[in-house]
């Protein structure tokens, strides 16, 4: 149970880690698809950065297997939650899909879920 508990975090865990440094590194990069989504979107173009650098961070933070940063590893699933339930509701919001980030949504769940049942044991 334990060594299955380890492979379905590590799995969710490097999906949603990887998928928000690769975002990360998009956002920093100003990458043509991201202006234009938020351009299409009618968001502020200063968001870019703010959520390029939070994204990167973010990511990095969930891959580290380092004991010492676990405090930090619950603000990062926090954050990265908002990230997602935002990126939801605004394409919710402006009849844009909005599949993606509430599959992203339910893996970093997922790998939250199973982080807390192997502290447990």
């Amino acid at each position: 149970m334990k060594k299955r508990d380890k492979i379905i975090y590590w799995i969710t865990t490097i999906l949603v880690g990887g998928m928000m440094i690769m975002s990360g590194v998009m956002y920093l990069t100003k990458n043509p698809e991201v202006v234009k989504g938020f351009q299409t979107l009618g968001l502020p173009m200063f968001l870019i950065d703010i959520l390029g650098i939070a994204k990167l961070l973010g990511g990095i933070t969930l891959l580290i297997p380092v004991p010492a940063i676990e405090r930090v590893k619950e603000w990062a699933y926090a954050g990265i939650a908002f990230v997602f339930i935002g990126a939801t509701w605004t394409h919710i919001a402006t009849g844009t899909p909005f599949f993606g980030p509430l599959v992203l949504l339910t893996i970093l769940g997922v790998s939250y879920w199973f982080r807390e049942r192997l502290k447990a044991v």
